[in-house]
């Protein structure tokens, strides 16, 4: 096992992403704010690589912690913007299980997140998968408070060019600042 270098977890690097979006894919400018896109990325070691264990307690019990530190990543790229919309994902590295991403996303490390961005109500529509360094994952959104809003049902795409090795989970979290960007297919509004 790697040295742990956080809480119990050995995390080989740390990824932020940001971009801004000023107009749509039309080129007509935003109606309102820009929006913006937030993805925070951890490539942690995989205790449970290459072997099968029932209990995945060596990641869950430390999540929290992950959880917190996520969220400060988060706030501090939207540098006081409020998140409207959010996601989670998992890229597991090929000597490890699916289940072994999942783990790592549980409300144990989403609770702390939400509570970060202003006690988001809503489910956090969730993803992931297996696959190499550069392997590329689409992160789905939807409203922080209100699952039915279809303005904010959006995707960041996140390709990292080095992770996850065979033997890492990259754990991702997206934040956005408001739904798409001239969204006009009706139901109901952000609270």
């Amino acid at each position: 096992m790697k040295e742990a270098n956080f809480g119990r977890y050995h995390i080989r690097k740390w990824i932020t992403q940001v971009s801004d979006t000023l107009a749509n894919e039309t080129g007509v400018l935003a109606d309102g704010a820009p929006l913006r896109k937030v993805v925070v990325a951890a490539v942690i070691a995989n205790p449970y690589a290459g072997r099968f264990s029932e209990d995945l307690s060596q990641i869950v019990d430390g999540s929290a912690a992950l959880g917190v530190e996520f969220g400060r990543r988060l706030l501090e790229a939207l540098a006081g913007t409020p998140v409207q919309g959010y996601g989670k994902a998992c890229l597991v590295g090929v000597a490890g299980e699916y289940e072994h991403g999942n783990a790592f996303l549980t409300s144990t490390f989403a609770n702390p997140v939400r509570d970060a961005l202003g006690g988001a109500k809503a489910w956090i529509p969730s993803t992931g998968k297996r696959g190499g360094p550069g392997t590329p994952i689409d992160i789905p959104f939807a409203h922080k408070d209100e699952l039915y809003v279809r303005s904010h049902y959006d995707t960041v795409t996140v390709h990292l060019d080095d992770a996850p090795n065979p033997d890492e989970v990259a754990v991702l979290f997206a934040v956005s600042t408001r739904g798409r960007l001239h969204a006009r297919l009706g139901g109901p509004k952000a609270p």
